[in-house]
């Protein structure tokens, strides 16, 4: 499978995800956010930076958990506050939706 933007092809599993991790950019994300139906918002933004500086110091994409314990911390919300927010940017689930947007893989324990 692949997503075409601005008349490049880019390889996607059978998920969805970008295969090649170093083929994302900003125009990739908006393309693979419309195929999620999310309209980016800086909020939405702000978690794609998230995930992506977790992914590049700990190698892997977070899970549910350590996303709405890091937006309960950076928005002084507590833990069920966070995840309504998170839920509400990313209706189908923060860490597959954002994973994918992000162009990171799907976190580990995600159906």
């Amino acid at each position: 499978m692949a997503i075409d933007v601005k008349g490049v092809s880019y390889d996607t599993d059978e998920n969805g995800y970008l295969v090649n991790l170093e083929d994302w950019n900003e125009d990739v994300a908006l393309k693979l956010a419309e195929g999620e139906e999310i309209g980016m918002t800086e909020e939405h933004w702000a978690l794609i930076k998230f995930l992506r500086n977790y992914y590049d110091e700990y190698q892997i994409a977070p899970a549910v958990k350590v996303l709405t314990k890091a937006m309960a911390a950076e928005r002084n919300m507590d833990k069920k506050e966070a995840s309504e927010f998170l839920y509400g940017l990313f209706p189908k689930g923060p860490a597959l939706q954002a994973c994918k947007i992000a162009g990171l893989p799907k976190p580990t324990g995600c159906v």
